[in-house]
This record gives C-alpha cells, sequence and structure tokens, in this order.
C-alpha cells in the first residue's frame, strides 16, 4: 500500500505544495515558503531517536577492614535494612517508626563513591520542625508533642548521580498580535512564525533516589543539594548516623532519570523562545550521550509519626534546611474554623444588605 508524505505549513498548518518556480515548499493559505534543504535538514534532526545506554558501572569496592565495626538493622515491620555503626542506638526504624534489630555484621555491596556530610545538627532538624508547625491552627495537638519532635532521626539517602550531555532540536508554532483603534473599529492582527531550536546542554549530579523507603516525590522535594560539599566516602562520616542501603539500581532508575533531563532540556530551550504571544512546540528531538553514574548518599533529617493510623513522613535536607512533608487536618478544628467563617460572612452580607436598605 502506498503512503503519501504530507508535510504540514509550520505557521498555519495547511499542506505544503512543492513549488516548482520557485523550487521551494510553498503553503497555499498563507503563502509562506520553505527552502527544501532546511525541511530536510530539520526533518533528519526530528527523526533521530535516543540511542544511548547509560554506563551504570558505579561504586567501588571496599577495603579490607573498611567496614569492621559496620553492623546492619533491620525493620521488623518494612524489612528495610539500614546501616550504622555498632555503637548505634538504632531502637527504631527511620522511616516507619517501628522497632529494629541487628541483623549482623555489614557484608558490603556496592561502596558509595562520595557523599554530602550532615550540615545541620538534630537541634536544628527540630527547631525547623517547630518553625513547620508553628501558626498552623488547624494541625492535631499531637503534632505538637515534644516526644514526637525528639524521634527525629539522621539518615544517609542513597542515591544515584547521573551526568549526562542533551543534543535537542526543537521546533516551535509561534503568534504575535498587536491590536489598535480607529475612530470607526477596534483591530487585531495576528502573525504567525515557525521556530527552530537546536544546541546542546550538559547534565551534572542529577539525583535519583536509590531507596524504595523514602517516596522519589519526598526526595525530589528536598532538592536542591550542591555536589560542591561532596567528599570522597569514608565510613567515618556514617558515626552517629543511619545509612539506607538501595534497593533500586542504577539500571532501575535510567528510565526516570531519562524523563528528567527531557523535560529540563525541553524547558531551557524553550525559554529562549522569547517576544511571542504565545508558543506551542510542534516537533521535539532529544537525543543523550556520554552517560555516566555515580553512587552517593545524600544526609537527611527524617522524622515519621501517625494520625488515625495513617503515617506522616517529614524530612530536611541537612545541607540547606529545607523542610518538607504533609500534615493532617485536625476536621472538628476545621469545622469550627468552617463555622466561624460562615458566621462572619452572614453577618457581613446582612449588615450590607442593611445599609443599602437604609440608603
Amino acid at each position: 500500500m502506498a503512503v503519501l508524505q504530507e508535510y504540514k505549513c509550520p505557521s498555519c498548518g495547511g499542506a505544503l505544495e512543492f513549488n516548482s518556480e520557485l523550487q521551494k515548499m510553498k503553503c497555499p493559505y498563507c503563502d509562506s515558503e520553505y527552502d527544501m534543504a532546511a525541511l530536510a535538514a530539520l526533518d533528519d534532526d526530528l527523526g533521530k531517536k535516543e540511542d544511548m545506554s547509560w554506563n551504570t558501572d558505579t561504586g567501588g569496592q571496599w577495603q579490607n577492614g573498611e567496614a569492621d565495626g559496620m553492623a546492619v538493622y533491620v525493620c521488623k515491620s518494612c524489612g528495610g535494612e539500614i546501616v550504622g555503626d555498632s555503637n548505634t542506638a538504632a531502637t527504631s526504624c527511620p522511616y516507619c517508626g517501628n522497632p529494629v534489630v541487628i541483623k549482623g555484621n555489614f557484608s558490603g555491596e556496592l561502596r558509595p563513591d562520595c557523599l554530602i556530610p550532615f550540615k545541620l545538627d538534630k537541634k536544628a532538624a527540630i527547631n525547623t520542625l517547630k518553625k513547620h508547625l508553628t501558626g498552623k491552627k488547624l494541625l492535631p495537638k499531637v503534632f505538637r508533642n515534644e516526644n514526637h519532635i525528639e524521634e527525629v532521626k539522621g539518615i544517609y539517602v542513597p542515591v544515584w548521580l547521573f551526568d549526562a550531555d542533551a543534543d535537542a532540536n526543537i521546533k516551535y508554532s509561534a503568534t504575535r498580535t498587536r491590536s489598535w483603534s480607529d475612530s470607526l473599529y477596534n483591530y487585531t492582527e495576528t502573525s504567525y512564525y515557525s521556530v527552530w531550536r537546536g544546541g546542546s546542554i550538559s547534565f551534572a549530579g542529577i539525583p535519583a533516589d536509590g531507596s524504595t523507603k523514602i517516596p522519589d516525590e519526598l526526595m525530589e522535594s528536598l532538592e536542591p543539594y550542591y555536589t560542591g560539599d561532596a567528599v570522597d566516602f569514608q565510613t567515618a562520616y556514617l558515626a552517629g548516623y543511619l545509612a539506607d542501603k538501595y534497593d533500586v539500581s542504577a539500571e532501575d532508575s535510567v528510565e526516570r532519570t531519562n524523563e528528567r533531563v527531557k523535560n529540563s532540556t525541553a524547558q531551557a530551550f524553550a525559554g529562549s523562545v522569547e517576544g511571542f504571544t504565545t508558543v506551542t512546540p510542534e516537533s521535539t528531538s532529544i537525543r543523550l550521550h556520554n552517560g555516566q553514574v555515580k553512587y552517593a548518599l545524600y544526609p537527611v533529617w527524617i522524622l515519621n509519626t501517625k494520625w488515625k493510623n495513617k503515617k506522616y513522613t517529614f524530612a530536611m535536607n541537612s545541607q540547606t534546611g529545607k523542610f518538607v512533608g504533609d500534615l493532617p487536618l485536625d476536621k472538628g478544628a476545621y469545622y469550627r474554623w468552617f463555622a466561624a467563617i460562615a458566621l462572619i460572612s452572614t453577618a457581613a452580607i446582612y449588615g450590607l444588605l442593611y445599609l443599602i436598605h437604609m440608603l
């Protein structure tokens, strides 16, 4: 079966036709003209597929004796394994708050390439949590209980750091509108444009959460972490803290990372298309290459607590102090607040009607 190739006009969307006199493609609707070589080059770029395979050979080997004194703790509830020194007072899981027990000596797996040390201490985390809860009148009182605040724990979260270069060719349809008036009419003129953008952009240290026990969205909301503070891994940095063992491989993180790179590339290129009333991407080709991965540990203070049989997780970036977490709603306080607002609104309406009547 024969297939007809149809070219759409980037300006108005009409079907382009080859004009033998001009030796160009021409739109019979808006009279836009397009050079054949330019269209061919654009077709070639937009037709390229991403074929990069990430080099996920990361991490190193543990040196003799380096892991001595480290122990693995296992949560009885969620089954998660965390690593700490043998003197760590690990009485509860930093993720779900349930008891943990020592399983045995640490047996290894990948050795992290680097880590970002804890910069803010536990006291700073507690004070930040208090500020986070201040002024929230609809928050259940249990969240203001000092005993819950003291349960905050410091943990190194496993993170895969992806480096990559991206080449992009993107075609946009854009409009520019101007309006004016005379003594008789109002006028609006809309001009249509086809905009091409092409170039390269490099990414370094794109983080991907390596643990299933902390939601990806929560870790991403703690960003940014600044890898300029990263140091070569040493077990001494783990003293007094816990370190989660990764259970999401670098290979399993590739798809999510690719999407982050593509979205960030598209946003960066779109930001360069200025001076138009509307801008709409029509065709996008983003090709990744030079992909490399490192295994790192990021410092996080975590608090878990329960309200009405639902678990709430709070987290703080120990490098920057950024604090995130969902808060529960005290429904009793909410209904009292809603009733008070409704009463005030009703009184205001009656007052307004009275004034209107008096006038």
